[in-house]
């Protein structure tokens, strides 16, 4: 397959066949909203250890849903049969809940309005299909990565591992909208195991999931510098066995993209989904601060944040040319000169909110499988750099005492979104503005509003880095999504430092 091409294997499937029967049938039944998505979702994932491969899977996730608005309410329901007859059948199932639902609907269920978009086609950016690569040459590489890995004299153990996703879309509905679309997103890393003389810890890599291709792993223009990495980490890692434990206290923080990327999942990202800020998702992860009644007034952080959220911008893992509502998707401010002036919306909560998108959706339905309805997902959310912004290096010339923190680990956060801790691969000091070597054992901890407000400087386009997870989780019954979040090096001032060590005994 040609690079940024609809796979023939999947335009070779009868969804559009299938679409018009289920949406024919919900018309006749009297939907005045009908969708048909049809999905192929292609998993592969490798994981390596010391040199042998240890695990091998390729699944795949076939099958459609009908979902409808049927007086007033909601009915959805999927299927696995690709028959016409099946189709007009989860279509007259969809219905049928809905009846059952309008009975205990209290509010109608209304729908933003959105233009239509009739046979488009939308493909991510990437240059070589990972799964047109053999399995025998991506385990290759994830071996020889452990096997260098391993050279080192403070690593013990190595792992590898690579998850690779080929999804592809049709959706249409009674509008007349008709989307078909693939993308193409990959995530692989590694990670160094070691022990010291009290203490045993890891080093991963901190390369990013990406929305690319295969080329992101062969050393090419669009590649990370695995080879780097993979010899710089085992003395990093050595470096960190020796290292002191941190001394608790206030620090100034210059936080890498690397780390910083998850603390904006956590405190804006999840923070900033209306439906959880309407209460309506509170089971899985709580709801969150950020109310409606703030928009507008709450001082989120300092006057140098910015923060949007965004569908579009190219290799997100959240990005798609048109969501799982038939909505084209878009850019838009969260956060603006450290101001709260936005949420993440789909098409029922764009239309009772006007005051956020005009009355529209900013294209945040998805669905992780053709097995589950539609929920308001994440966009990429992004911290954006200043223009004339400085270095990582400068960042660090403005601090008397602090700490460079570089790479994610563990993380903890509260229910209402505002609590937070968080620890990172790599803990430098920083003395006089100079790097003076790793300290373990640090977690910095805050309150979201007070944390954004103590950002004092962000870096300049040049230390921006699009991160991100692959597993960011949603809703009951439970549903998985990938989502990005760029953002630069920034300089946070007096951020609270706990020893985890003595909080562990405590």
């Amino acid at each position: 397959m040609g690079a940024r091409e609809l796979d023939p294997t999947f335009t070779a499937l009868p969804y559009r066949s299938l679409g018009d029967a289920a949406l024919a049938r919900a018309a006749e039944l009297g939907a005045t909203h009908a969708d048909f998505r049809f999905e192929r979702v292609r998993y592969q994932e490798l994981a390596v250890r010391d040199g042998a491969l240890q695990g091998a899977s390729d699944t795949e996730d076939l099958g459609f849903a009908v979902r409808v608005v049927h007086g007033g309410a909601w009915g959805f329901a999927s299927g696995v049969v690709l028959t016409p007859d099946e189709a007009v059948r989860v279509a007259e199932t969809a219905v049928a809940v809905a009846r059952v639902a309008a009975e205990m609907t209290s509010s109608p269920v209304e729908l933003a309005p959105e233009p239509s978009y009739d046979d488009v086609t939308w493909v991510s950016a990437y240059d070589v299909d990972p799964f047109q690569v053999p399995t025998a040459e991506k385990t290759a590489l994830l071996v020889d990565w452990t096997n260098r890995l391993r050279s080192g004299a403070a690593v013990d153990h190595a792992s590898a591992h690579l998850l690779q996703v080929h999804e592809n879309k049709y959706y249409a509905d009674l509008a007349g909208t008709r989307t078909t679309q693939q993308r193409i997103r990959l995530h692989p890393g590694f990670e160094a195991m070691g022990a010291g003389a009290d203490t045993f810890d890891s080093m991963a890599s901190i390369a990013p999931p990406v929305g690319r291709g295969w080329e992101y792993l062969t050393g090419g223009e669009h590649s990370w510098d695995w080879d780097t990495e993979i010899e710089e980490v085992p003395e990093l890692l050595a470096e960190k066995l020796k290292a002191p434990s941190v001394e608790a206290g206030s620090y100034d923080l210059v936080i890498h993209p690397s780390n910083l990327w998850l603390t904006i999942h956590e405190s804006i990202g999840h923070a900033t989904e209306l439906d959880r800020a309407l209460g309506y998702e509170a089971n899985y992860a709580g709801t969150s601060f950020a109310t409606p009644d703030k928009l507008g007034t709450l001082q989120y952080g300092s006057g140098v944040m910015n923060v949007t959220g965004d569908r579009t911008v190219e290799h997100g893992l959240a990005t798609i040319g048109y969501d799982d509502e038939g909505v084209a998707t878009q850019s838009w401010d969260i956060v603006r000169d450290g101001v709260f002036t936005g949420y993440q919306l789909d098409r029922a909560m764009g239309l009772r909110h006007p005051e956020l998108n005009g009355s529209r959706s900013n294209g945040c339905a998805y669905a992780d499988s053709p097995g589950h309805i539609p929920i308001q997902r994440m966009a990429n959310v992004s911290l954006q750099p200043a223009a004339d912004g400085p270095s990582t290096e400068d960042l660090i010339g403005r601090v008397e005492r602090g700490l460079y923190v570089v790479g994610d680990k563990s993380w903890s956060i509260d229910m209402q979104r505002f609590n937070f801790q968080f620890t990172g691969q790599r803990f430098y000091r920083i003395a006089d503005g100079e790097l003076v070597g790793q300290v373990r054992d640090a977690a910095y901890q805050a309150t979201t509003t007070d944390f954004w407000n103590s950002l004092d400087a962000v870096g300049g386009p040049d230390t921006w880095v699009l991160g991100g997870a692959f597993n960011c989780g949603k809703a009951q019954p439970g549903q998985v999504a990938a989502v990005s979040h760029g953002c630069p090096t920034s300089l946070f001032r007096d951020v609270r430092i706990l020893n985890t060590l003595t909080e562990a005994g405590n």
